[in-house]
């Protein structure tokens, strides 16, 4: 839709009407009900004009967004300190919002809610242009564009809405790196340099930590990482952006999908600190009973991290070797005649190293070999 500039007033209504029709059915249930506004607004409305398919549904109300869930039916979560809900409708989940204002008693302060009475304050809280704006669900489908977001899809830019954005909530700035590697988008100039003022260290480092989590869970994560580095927003660790991209490829790997969630091994393998990832890549254990020994002890990031600098043997054990696991444990050393004591351990242990190294296999190679061992730790003859 954004693309096509000669599209005349009604042909674009139309369009939307269409788009919303297909994307979001739902939301006719959310129409049908009348009585207060209802919006659809931010990255619905954008990804909606992009033509990007299903997204998040997030909903405006002016007036009380408990009262609309409820009236909706099906489950309801209520956040009545936020005046916010979630609602299940049709399986989709739908975020339901009061209008609402905001202001920022001192930069990168969490912000003072007040209650709207008109659409525009809410719109006007907003990030960049293109989350700026909205569709009404009832009176016809139409877009509410009051800064221009629709304009700034065509030509690929983030814009902010105001000179103190990024001072007011330095997140910003970690989201701008989250978009502009998504859609592949520019910063508009005078937000560049707004951008490549901010102070990070105004905001806590749990806020910080988490808005770079999610950025981590972005498709493009590492160009987004790319992007916060060349603002002079983050410090990269040496060769960060290069084991980030190889942890991603490593994570997409079938032997290691799942094994840690993947925002968090890009961010530490990009922001560090360095763990002992390093000392890992670098072995070269001959058995696979020295290679559990050597990764015994170590994180699964660091294990990934480690993957992803040339440990090929990781490969072996995270596939097989951490899941080999002994038939017998203390309690049947102990009715073979052995005394209780650090002895039944070692048998136990050594029994373990010749298993993993194909020394012996089943349960009666396993308990001879563990007697074998107990009792020469113990000193029995």
């Amino acid at each position: 839709m954004v693309g096509n500039a000669v599209m005349s007033a009604r042909d674009h209504t139309e369009s939307i009407a269409e788009a919303l029709e297909h994307m979001h059915p739902e939301l006719a249930r959310v129409r049908d009900l009348g009585g207060d506004p209802v919006y659809l607004v931010g990255g619905g409305v954008r990804d909606l004009l992009l033509g990007r398919g299903r997204t998040d549904i997030d909903l405006v109300v002016v007036g009380d967004a408990q009262a609309l869930a409820a009236r909706l039916g099906g489950d309801v979560v209520s956040y009545e300190r936020f005046g916010t809900a979630k609602v299940k409708l049709d399986g989709h989940e739908l975020d339901i919002a009061a209008a609402r204002s905001e202001s920022y008693p001192q930069p990168g302060a969490l912000p003072v809610v007040k209650p709207a009475a008109e659409l525009e304050a809410d719109l006007r809280r907003r990030d960049f242009t293109v989350n700026a704006m909205a569709i009404p669900l009832q009176g016809g489908p139409r877009l509410i564009d009051p800064y221009g977001g629709e304009a700034d899809l065509a030509t690929k830019q983030l814009r902010v809405l105001h000179e103190r954005s990024f001072v007011d909530d330095p997140t910003r700035a970690i989201r701008a790196a989250r978009y502009a590697a998504r859609f592949a988008f520019e910063l508009e100039a005078r937000t560049a340099e707004l951008l490549r003022k901010t102070e990070l260290s105004t905001i806590s480092a749990d806020r910080r930590d988490a808005e770079l989590l999610r950025l981590g869970g972005e498709v493009k994560a590492v160009r987004a990482l790319a992007l916060l580095s060349e603002w002079g927003l983050v410090d990269l660790r040496e060769g960060g952006l290069e084991l980030a991209a190889a942890a991603d490829r490593v994570l997409q790997s079938s032997i290691w999908q799942g094994f840690v969630p993947r925002e968090r091994a890009l961010i530490a393998a990009a922001l560090g600190p360095r763990g002992r990832e390093a000392q890992l890549a670098d072995a070269r254990p001959a058995r696979p009973s020295e290679a559990v020994a050597l990764a015994a002890g170590h994180s699964p990031i660091e294990l990934v991290l480690a993957r992803a600098g040339g440990a090929e043997w990781l490969d072996h054990y995270a596939e097989e070797w951490r899941d080999v696991a002994l038939e017998i444990d203390g309690d049947d050393l102990i009715e073979a005649g052995l005394a209780p004591g650090p002895a039944l351990g070692h048998g136990l242990e050594e029994a373990l190293r010749r298993k993993l190294d194909g020394e012996i296999s089943g349960r009666d190679e396993e308990l001879s070999a563990a007697l074998e061992a107990a009792r020469g730790a113990d000193g029995v003859a």
